[in-house]
């Protein structure tokens, strides 16, 4: 089957799933929105991303998909874990979100190919949120970096946390610098989205997204470096300038990087090991232990987790991790079989950049950006879909046909008349 050209209506699913993704929680916004006012919209956008997928792909075509088949798995394991209700009817409720979510990105699947498409959606939605980030700042800069989160940028027009900025903003950046590299975009075009995201990056002051970022990107440039005289200059010019900054910068590099924590908080990930030795010491049942407890809200004692291994642990047992695991293998496995190209090195970089986030950063085992990555890295490294065969009507007209199978005649002899007229 042959991959129809991508109609606009898909990067507008695309889009409201981005939406419904934003998450409720956060910030204090300059105009007050009800957070189920903010729910309200975030569900809309999910149930019309559905919406339009279905108008898009109504005979349901869809390509194989290791990456949603796994993610499908899990869904039923959520089920399983949620039945109990020890996590309330809320449990069954983010099922069914997630339910919807995996559907929408089955009747999406049609249109991976292994294009950058979908990669330029992404882009182009997260660099939208990131300008409403900016706006906010603009209209009200203590509202954008209030003293609750330590003078960290937040989204003052809708409520988002640094650590949603920062994901945001590290996202498109890699992905905007890979395009440059692979000559896909122009230099003034990527300045106008890298600048200023790099701007809001530092302002939230997140040390995840800018770990995921770098480390990021030197494997995804990495694996253009044999293939790519763009990427060994970009290689070398990015060494020579860490050097320097190292050098020059170490001190104002340290303050940045510590956010005025002391040892003790930072060592313990601001606070966040407590959390995560008392989940790991909780008493489980066996069911609880291979199944979990249901799908929550990523928190363990009133407190939030901020691993996702161990909130997938926590609500989906050890049968959730063992899929998260198989869903970096299996991506993973294919970015490191397909040959080099610009496609593969921009998964590279999604998928050890929600490696990296996943230590420090809950979201893998339910509806969220970093499932959304994912799904960007495996359309990135689906195969082109071939062209379908020709039936023999369509066979083209200029092919030879086979000669009968019956035995070949013998040649007419001509007369020594009409040889003797061909020669004169």
């Amino acid at each position: 089957m042959t991959t129809s050209r991508m109609p606009r209506i898909v990067g507008t699913a695309w889009g409201l799933l981005i939406l419904n993704t934003l998450g409720s929680a956060g910030a204090k916004t300059i105009v007050p929105l009800p957070r189920s006012l903010i729910q309200m919209v975030t569900m809309g956008a999910l149930v019309a991303a559905f919406t339009l997928a279905l108008a898009v792909n109504p005979r349901l075509r869809i390509r194989p998909s290791a990456f949603v088949f796994l993610l499908t798995l899990l869904l039923v394991v959520s089920v399983i874990s949620s039945a109990s209700l020890e996590s309330g009817f809320g449990a069954l409720f983010r099922c069914a979100r997630l339910g919807l979510f995996v559907t929408t990105l089955w009747l999406l699947s049609r249109w991976w190919d292994g294009g950058l498409t979908f990669a330029r959606h992404h882009i182009r939605m997260y660099f939208a949120v990131l300008g409403s980030v900016a706006a906010g700042l603009a209209v009200s800069p203590g509202a954008a970096m209030p003293e609750l989160y330590g003078g960290r940028l937040v989204g003052a027009l809708w409520p988002l946390t640094p650590p949603q900025i920062g994901q945001y903003a590290a996202v498109i950046i890699g992905l905007t610098v890979l395009l440059v590299l692979g000559r896909r975009t122009d230099r003034g075009s990527a300045a106008l989205v890298v600048v200023p995201s790099l701007l809001l990056l530092a302002l939230t002051h997140t040390r995840t997204a800018t770990l995921g970022l770098l480390a990021g990107l030197v494997l995804a440039i990495g694996s253009l470096v044999l293939t790519s005289a763009a990427a060994r200059r970009f290689f070398a010019w990015a060494v020579g300038c860490a050097a320097v900054a190292a050098v020059g910068f170490n001190a104002a590099l340290q303050a940045w990087f510590l956010r005025g924590q002391s040892q003790e908080n930072f060592t313990s990930l601001t606070g966040r090991a407590k959390v995560w030795n008392a989940l790991l010491a909780a008493p489980r049942t066996t069911s609880e232990q291979w199944f979990g407890a249901g799908l929550g809200d990523k928190s363990f004692g009133g407190l939030p987790i901020d691993n996702s291994w161990l909130a997938v642990y926590h609500e989906q047992g050890l049968a959730g991790v063992a899929l998260v695991a198989a869903v970096f293998i299996v991506l993973g496995g294919v970015a490191l079989l397909r040959p080099p190209s610009l496609q593969r090195a921009c998964a590279i970089f999604l998928i050890s950049y929600c490696a990296i986030a996943s230590y420090t950063e809950a979201g893998l085992g339910d509806a969220s950006p970093y499932l959304l990555h994912l799904a960007v890295a495996a359309s990135l490294l689906a195969a082109p879909a071939g062209a379908a065969p020709r039936s023999t009507s369509e066979a083209p007209s200029e092919a030879p046909s086979e000669a009968p199978s019956t035995p070949e005649a013998p040649a007419r002899r001509i007369p020594r008349w009409a040889q003797r007229s061909e020669v004169s």
